[in-house]
C-alpha cells in the first residue's frame, strides 16, 4: 500500500509499504478520505514526530478485513477512525497520566495512520457513519467533535454572547457548535476575507477583522460594553489570547481551543479583578464524536459549506501541501482523497 512516512526535517516520503493484516481483534479499514489537521501541520513544523511516523486521524473508510473475535464492525461498514470508548489501559497518555504534557514527554502522534491507503485499528476505536451522513461530512468528524468539546468544557448558556477568534476549520466549526448550543449573538475575528465570508455563511453574527477593526472596542461595544459571556480562541497566538481575556465580560469565559507552540507571557492582574475564569480544550470525548454526526445528519453543522471552494488532493501532494500551510493562509480545509 501507499503511505506518506514523515522522514523528520520537514520531509514526506510517499513509500510502498506491506499492507497490515489484523489481528484476532482489529480491523483493516482502506482509507477514502483523510483531512490534514492542524496538529500534523504543527508536527511537521516543529519536527514533533518521530522518523517514519505514518501521520492523520481525521478520516473516513470502509472495513475490508476483520479479526476472528471482531462483533461489532463487519467487512462493508463506512467508519470514522475514532470515538470508540478504549478499554482500560488503551487510552491515550494525553487523556489519562495527571502530569502529562508534551514539553515533558514529548509529541505522541495518533495511532490512527491515515495518511495511507489503509489503516489498522483496534475494533473498539472506530464508530460507524449513519445513514444521511455524506463521506466527506464523516472525514470532518473529528475535528467537530473537537469544537463540540470546547462547548461543552465551557459554560456557554441559550442566549449567551460569544466571540470566536481564528475562522480556520476548528473556529468554523466552532461558530456552528455555539450556534446549535443557542447563543445569541456570535462575533468572529478573523484577517482572511475568504474565511470572513465563510463565518458568515456559517453563523456568524457579525466578522471582524483585526488588520482594519479595534476588535476588543467594537466587540465590547456590540455588547453594550459588557464584553461577550465566553470567548474561544480558535487561534492560539500571544496576541489573540491577550485580546480574549481583555475582551471578556467580567465572570466571564475564556477557553483556549487552539494549541499554543510558543511561550504566552500572561498579565493576570485584570482579569483576576474581573473574575475571569480560564480553561483549555484538549482533543474531544467519545460522545462528541456521535454529537458531530448527529449534528451533521441534521443539517445543524455545514461541512459541504467549509469545502465547497477546495479540491481534493492526492497523497503524492503532500509535501507541497505541507509546505504551503506552514504559511499564513486563508486555505480552508484540504482533504486527501485516495
Amino acid at each position: 500500500m501507499k503511505a506518506a512516512l514523515y522522514k523528520g526535517n520537514q520531509t514526506f516520503s510517499v513509500e510502498e509499504i506491506p499492507t497490515p493484516k489484523p489481528n484476532v481483534n482489529e480491523v483493516l479499514i482502506k482509507v477514502n478520505l483523510s483531512a490534514i489537521c492542524g496538529t500534523d501541520v504543527h508536527a511537521f513544523m516543529y519536527d514533533l514526530a518521530p522518523p517514519e511516523t505514518v501521520l492523520g486521524h481525521e478520516f473516513t473508510g470502509e472495513v475490508v478485513e476483520i479479526g476472528s473475535n471482531v462483533t461489532k464492525l463487519s467487512i462493508g461498514d463506512i467508519v470514522v477512525g475514532g470515538g470508540g470508548t478504549p478499554p482500560p489501559g488503551q487510552e491515550l497518555p494525553q487523556k489519562i497520566l495527571p502530569r502529562y504534557n508534551y514539553r515533558k514527554m514529548g509529541f505522541v502522534p495518533e495511532k490512527t495512520r491515515a495518511y495511507a491507503e489503509y489503516t489498522l485499528l483496534p475494533e473498539w476505536n472506530p464508530i460507524k457513519v449513519p445513514d444521511g451522513v455524506s463521506e466527506k461530512q464523516a472525514a470532518m468528524c473529528e475535528p467537530t467533535a473537537v469544537a463540540i468539546h470546547a462547548i461543552r468544557n465551557s459554560k456557554l448558556k441559550l442566549g449567551d454572547s460569544v466571540l470566536v477568534i481564528g475562522a480556520g476549520p476548528i473556529g468554523l466549526l466552532t461558530i456552528q457548535a455555539c450556534a446549535a448550543a443557542g447563543a445569541d449573538k456570535i462575533y468572529v475575528s478573523e484577517p482572511s476575507l475568504t474565511r470572513q465570508n465563510l463565518a458568515k455563511k456559517l453563523g456568524a453574527t457579525k466578522v471582524l477583522s483585526p488588520s482594519v477593526n479595534n476588535i476588543e472596542n467594537e466587540v465590547v461595544e456590540l455588547t453594550d460594553g459588557i464584553g461577550p459571556d465566553v470567548i474561544f480562541d480558535c487561534a492560539g497566538f500571544p496576541q489573540t489570547l491577550d485580546l480574549a481575556f481583555n475582551t471578556v465580560r467580567r465572570n466571564g469565559q475564556v477557553i483556549l481551543v487552539a494549541v499554543p507552540w510558543e511561550i504566552i507571557p500572561l498579565e493576570p492582574a485584570d482579569w483576576m479583578a474581573r473574575e475571569i475564569s480560564f480553561k483549555s480544550s484538549w482533543g474531544s470525548d467519545p460522545i462528541n464524536w456521535h454529537n458531530a454526526l448527529n449534528l451533521m445528519k441534521s443539517g445543524k453543522i455545514d461541512i459541504d459549506m467549509m469545502t465547497e471552494n477546495n479540491k481534493y488532493i492526492t497523497l503524492d501532494k503532500i509535501q507541497e501541501t505541507f509546505e504551503g500551510l506552514m504559511k499564513p493562509t486563508d486555505q480552508g480545509q484540504i482533504i486527501i482523497k485516495f
